[in-house]
C-alpha cells in the first residue's frame, strides 16, 4: 500500500493543483469507497458541494483537504435606510432574533488510500503551463474529451471549478477499493501535522495557529519521522519501553506514522537490524540509528516520487514513481546483498514478507527458556 513518500507525492501535487477550487458537484459510483461517511453518498455529495478545498495536509499515510465555506453575500452597510419610528400608542415590532444561523462545524475530506488507491487531478495545467489536453493536440485549458475520460475503477469524482490550475476533476479510483473517502470533522491537536499547514479558517476563534485541528479518525495517529514537530528522543524512548518485535514498532501507526512493510525493510537493513530483534533488548542508539535510517530512506523514495510496482500507485497526474530501482532488500529475493554480496533472504511476516541480509542483519538467538 501508498507508505509515507507516496501519500506525500499526492499531497503535494493537490497542493499546487486544487487547492482553492470550489467543489460544484460531486459523482458517487461506488458507495462502499464512501462506507467511512456517515450519511452514506447523499450525505457526502452535500457536505462537500459548494466548499472550498482550502489546503492539502497529511499525516502519516492519511491526507485531507480541509473546507471552507463561501461567503453567500458580498458585506455591505447594515441598514440601507433608518429605521421607521413606532406610531404613538403603537407598540414596536419585536426585532428580529439576533442568534445567528448554527455555523457549519470545521470539517475536512479524508482520504486514505488504502492498497491501490489514487487521487488523479484531470484538466490541470502541468509544468510550462501546457495542460494533458495540449500533449493531444487540442489548445490548452479547453474542454476535451481526455479530460472527461473515465478511469476503469473511477469510484468517486469531484467537479472543480475555480482552480488556479485550471483543474476540472479530482478523480477517486481504487481498484482493489480499500481506500475510501469520507467528510470528517476536525478535533483538536496539540500541534501541527505535516504538509501544507491547517488554514486560518479551520482554528476556531479564541484558539491560536499552534492548536491546529486533525479529521477525527487521525487523532490517534502518531507523528511521522519527515513531521519537523516530532520528538525523537520521546519516541526513541516509547519504542524502547514496548516489548515486541522491532519492526511491528516501526508499522504501529500509534507509534510512528506512514513507515509500512516496504521502506521498514529498507531502513533495517541500512541500520544492520534483524526485524525480529526485541525493542525493550536495543539500546538508545540502535533505536535511534532504525528511526534515522527510516527517516533518510523515505527522504530519498520522495525526492523520486515514490516506490511502485506496478500501476497501483501514482501520483496525481498518472506518473509513477522510481524508487523501487534504489531499494537494497525488498523485493530481492536470492539476489546479492548490496553492500556484503550475501544472498537476501525472504521470511513470513503478519501476513506479508520481510525482506533481510543475513550477513549484515543476523537473526538473534532465540531466548533461553
Amino acid at each position: 500500500m501508498p507508505e509515507l513518500p507516496e501519500v506525500e507525492t499526492v499531497r503535494d501535487g493537490l497542493d499546487r493543483l486544487v487547492v482553492g477550487a470550489v467543489v460544484r458537484d460531486v459523482e458517487v459510483s461506488r458507495e462502499y469507497s464512501v462506507r467511512r461517511h456517515d450519511g452514506g453518498p447523499g450525505s457526502f455529495r452535500d457536505q462537500l458541494a459548494g466548499r472550498r478545498l482550502s489546503a492539502a495536509v497529511r499525516r502519516g499515510k492519511f491526507l485531507w483537504l480541509p473546507l471552507e465555506e463561501l461567503a453567500t453575500a458580498p458585506p455591505g452597510p447594515a441598514l440601507l435606510a433608518p429605521p421607521a419610528l413606532p406610531e404613538p400608542g403603537v407598540p414596536p415590532e419585536p426585532a428580529p432574533s439576533a442568534e445567528a444561523e448554527e455555523p457549519h462545524p470545521a470539517a475536512a475530506l479524508l482520504a486514505h488510500l488504502g492498497m491501490s488507491g489514487q487521487l488523479l487531478v484531470r484538466g490541470a495545467a502541468l509544468s510550462g503551463e501546457q495542460a494533458p489536453s495540449a500533449v493531444l493536440g487540442d489548445e490548452p485549458g479547453r474542454a476535451t474529451a481526455a479530460d472527461d475520460w473515465r478511469h476503469p475503477h473511477l469510484r468517486v469524482r469531484l467537479h472543480l471549478t475555480g482552480a488556479p490550475s485550471g483543474a476540472r476533476y479530482l478523480d477517486f479510483v481504487d481498484q482493489r477499493t480499500f481506500g475510501h473517502l469520507s467528510v470528517q470533522d476536525l478535533v483538536h491537536d496539540g500541534a501541527p501535522a505535516q504538509g501544507s499547514g491547517t488554514p486560518p479558517s479551520a482554528v476556531p476563534a479564541g484558539h491560536g495557529s499552534d492548536l491546529p485541528l486533525l479529521p477525527e479518525p487521525v487523532a490517534h495517529i502518531a507523528r511521522d519521522l519527515l513531521d519537523p514537530n516530532l520528538d525523537l528522543d520521546a519516541l526513541v524512548r516509547r519504542v524502547r519501553r514496548r516489548r515486541t518485535q522491532v519492526k511491528r514498532a516501526l508499522l504501529d501507526q500509534t507509534v510512528v506514522s506512514g513507515v509500512g512493510n516496504i521502506y521498514a525493510d529498507e531502513a533495517l537493513w541500512r541500520a544492520r537490524v534483524h526485524w525480529a530483534r526485541q525493542t525493550d533488548k536495543l539500546r538508545a542508539a540502535d533505536v535511534r540509528r532504525v528511526l534515522d535510517s527510516a527517516a533518510e530512506v523515505m527522504r530519498e523514495a520522495l525526492a523520486q516520487g515514490g516506490t511502485s510496482f506496478d500501476e497501483l500507485y501514482v501520483n496525481v497526474n498518472g506518473q509513477s514513481g522510481y524508487f523501487d530501482r534504489s531499494l537494497a532488500v525488498y523485493g530481492r529475493e536470492n539476489e546479492e546483498c548490496r553492500r556484503c554480496g550475501g544472498l537476501v533472504r525472504r521470511d513470513a511476516f503478519m501476513n506479508r514478507s520481510s525482506f533481510t541480509c543475513p550477513v549484515c542483519q543476523p537473526r538473534p538467538r532465540p531466548r533461553a527458556l
